[in-house]
């Protein structure tokens, strides 16, 4: 099985878990009652898989999806206004298609990159605890084994998903650094190709990991982060990946 058959499996099978009884309650709850302006929307009300090319070279890790936005429309940062954010920051840089994600067949496209969160389920007040996080890494571990031939660049948004990346690079074969670099945005950290990579004993490539503030609301509507900020830091990880000159 080639690795793009083997990243729909996976989509499929992430879609499907049940593992964490709070979130499978909560996402389901939320599907059920919905909120009054998607009254007329059928809910996703499962997991949230990645989305992106099966080859993607650059790796964009969130938190979680959104109760009324992935856990409705079934796509990462879909139909949200960090979603807005995100996007449309991709587009400005010209790595997707277009400037919204509105639902998943919106025929948004990204160009090289894919978008993922450490954990795949909405959960309560956008809070995963740390047992959860810790018991969907395994997927994220997965992912990255899949995209490993062709990636080459990440940014992770925020310290709660840098905290589950972290680690999750480090099953996946690269070498992290120890201690492991704190959380920053604008930081920038080499993992080099670790020797004992599964299924590839040469090691995966090396690979740039950059952090970014996320796309909440929280930090787009106080300034923390801005559209500018975004940009640049979307553009200088997709320099390191190959995607732009």
């Amino acid at each position: 099985m080639d690795d793009s058959s083997a990243l729909a499996r996976l989509d499929r099978s992430i879609a499907g878990c049940r593992a964490c009884p709070r979130l499978v309650e909560w996402r389901e709850e939320v599907a059920r009652t919905k909120r009054a302006a998607f009254s007329d929307w059928t809910y996703w009300g499962r997991p949230v898989p990645g989305f992106g090319p099966t080859d993607a070279r650059l790796l964009i890790i969130g938190l979680a999806p959104a109760a009324h936005g992935g856990n409705r429309t079934g796509r990462m940062f879909t139909g949200d206004r960090s979603g807005d954010v995100l996007y449309q920051a991709l587009y400005d840089v010209g790595l997707a298609s277009r400037p919204t994600s509105v639902s998943a067949d919106d025929g948004l496209e990204l160009y090289g990159v894919r978008v993922t969160a450490p954990v795949h389920c909405a959960p309560p007040a956008n809070k995963p605890t740390p047992g959860e996080r810790d018991t969907c890494r395994s997927w994220l571990v997965r992912e990255l084994e899949l995209l490993r031939p062709t990636l080459r660049a990440a940014v992770v948004l925020g310290a709660f998903g840098w905290q589950a990346a972290l680690p999750a690079f480090a099953e996946a074969g690269w070498a992290v650094p120890r201690p492991r670099p704190a959380f920053a945005h604008g930081a920038r950290v080499t993992l080099s190709g670790g020797p004992d990579a599964p299924e590839a004993p040469e090691g995966p490539a090396g690979l740039d990991l950059f952090g970014c503030f996320h796309v909440s609301q929280r930090n787009t509507f106080t300034g923390r982060l801005t559209p500018e900020m975004l940009r640049d830091v979307l553009r200088t990880a997709a320099h390191a990946a190959g995607l732009l000159p």
